[in-house]
């Protein structure tokens, strides 16, 4: 026993020599690594803030929130869409147990947020919340139940502006976009999953974004060519966007508009660490044209443009590594604005005006605040020297004059578009004359089950033969008029009517 005693203590003792001079040479051999350490604060602790007394306070959310929350609403749109019941009827039996062509119609509801920006009912939104809606619903913070008319969208920037009957409504103002920073604090406030006035706290996390979810590809009038208009340079926070966020607010600690909720990265349609808004320096621009005109009043320079990148830059022996490098002139190129200012290919551009551009997405976001007419004092570097080169934006047409927002005929005011039926199928069918519908599209009458291929015979028991006559009466037609229209399709032999109200 006493001998197992010595062993043990022995064996201890042992240890414990190993382990000093175990440290004694680490420290001794440590000497050229250096690991630094700081006391951290507690969580609690670390947000702090400094007061007008210039006195460190901790961070107060709660001023912002109750500000910012009265500004936000929240929007309910209504689109007509087909229901699905009867999907899985076999086309053969389907007349047996639907009436005809008739399917049937229920609506469809989205919803979303907006941001009241004048104390006269102007409200921002993102397209994509109102796109397509015959009833916008807008529900203030008191609780007030209101509908909203659709001024105008922007497909392009995914923008939309509407506007509520109210006066004095508190609203917010815009800051400067450009001069917020990676780091600074924001605020999100919307309605996410129907959740009134949420609001979440974070960082902007990056700025200048293009991720590529804005789908504006539209056919040029002047070429055949389809190109993407879209205007991607999302500011992107940490602050927790949903779902229901679309339209909402992104605010500074002040309450200043830094921009509007439109997006999220996710994998599962749900928040899942960064989401992104649309810049206030161009919803402002948007919302003022919008408002003023109708339809947004876009500059272009007229080229094509990628970044540069560290590949571009050998494959072209670029002087430089970052900027917007001019690939071309695309099929218009006699009405480039670029062009004819004198702006080669193979330039880079590096500034616009005293812009900084390090991107072909910081070119688009600036040019895209621009309308025609206005000029911007391009710096290019061209071969190495730095060259300035004043360029006056045209429009999509190629000339400076602002742009009219297209007129639309009365059926396509409607939402349905039509087209005269040649008179072979007039005979066959037994008819005297008739207009055919091409598509009800949005329209109001999807509610009443029309679909694409009716031939209207008669409006209000007027004989029709031609779109022309038909948009003359609707023309005539005030608000709240009933409208009724009859007809046939070509694989349904007896007569169907449909009414609405204007």
């Amino acid at each position: 026993m006493k001998r197992f005693g010595s062993l043990l203590l022995a064996a201890v003792l042992g240890s414990v020599i190993t382990i000093v001079a175990t440290q004694r040479f680490l420290q001794q051999h440590a000497q050229g690594v250096k690991i630094e350490h700081v006391n951290g604060l507690p969580v609690s602790q670390v947000a702090y803030t400094v007061n007008e007394k210039g006195e460190a306070v901790p961070l107060d959310f709660t001023g912002t929130a109750e500000k910012v929350t009265q500004a936000v609403v929240h929007i309910r749109s209504t689109q007509e869409s087909r229901a699905s019941g009867n999907s899985q009827v076999p086309d053969v039996f389907r007349h047996f147990f639907f009436d005809g062509p008739f399917e049937n119609q229920m609506p469809r509801q989205s919803t979303g947020s907006g941001v009241i920006i004048n104390r006269d009912g102007y409200i921002v939104t993102n397209n994509h919340v109102v796109e397509g809606s015959e009833v916008v619903q807008v529900t203030l913070s008191d609780n007030r139940e209101l509908k909203a008319e659709v001024i105008g969208t922007d497909p392009d920037t995914d923008l939309a502006v509407i506007k509520v009957t109210a006066k004095d409504l508190p609203y917010l103002s815009f800051v400067n976009s450009d001069e917020t920073k990676v780091g600074q604090w924001v605020l999100a406030v919307g309605n996410p999953f129907n959740l009134n006035s949420t609001v979440t706290a974070g960082i902007i996390s990056a700025k200048g974004r293009n991720i590529n979810i804005i789908n504006s590809n539209r056919s040029n009038r002047n070429t055949e060519q389809t190109v993407n208009t879209a205007i991607e340079s999302f500011i992107q926070t940490d602050a927790a966007i949903n779902p229901g966020n679309s339209g909402g607010a992104l605010v500074d600690l002040n309450g200043g508009l830094v921009g509007i909720n439109t997006a999220i990265a996710s994998p599962t349609g749900s928040y899942s660490g960064y989401g992104f808004a649309v810049p206030s320096n161009i919803v402002s621009k948007i919302t003022e044209d919008l408002i003023a005109y109708g339809t947004v009043q876009r500059g272009w320079l007229g080229i094509e443009v990628g970044s540069v990148t560290n590949t571009l830059a050998k494959e072209n022996d670029l002087a430089v590594n970052e900027g917007a490098y001019v690939a071309g002139f695309g099929r218009l190129a006699d009405k480039s604005a670029a062009k004819a200012a004198g702006i080669k290919e193979g330039d880079v551009v590096v500034k616009l005006d005293n812009t900084p551009i390090k991107s072909n997405t910081a070119l688009i976001e600036y040019i895209g605040r621009k309308r025609p007419g206005d000029k911007v004092n391009v710096t290019v570097n061209r071969n190495g020297k730095e060259v300035v080169i004043p360029v006056t934006l045209k429009n999509g047409d190629g000339n400076t004059a602002t742009v009219k927002r297209e007129e639309k005929a009365e059926a396509a005011s409607l939402g349905f578009e039509l087209e005269d039926v040649d008179s072979k199928t007039l005979k066959r069918l037994d008819i005297a004359s008739g207009v055919k519908v091409k598509e009800p599209g949005n329209s109001k009458l999807k509610r009443t089950g029309m679909r694409a291929g009716f031939i209207i015979t008669h409006v209000d028991d007027t004989p029709v033969r031609s779109a022309k006559e038909v948009n003359e009466i609707i023309k005539k037609k005030k608000s709240g008029d009933l409208i009724t229209f009859a007809g046939v399709y070509e694989d349904y032999p007896r007569e169907y009517i449909y009414a609405l109200r204007m």
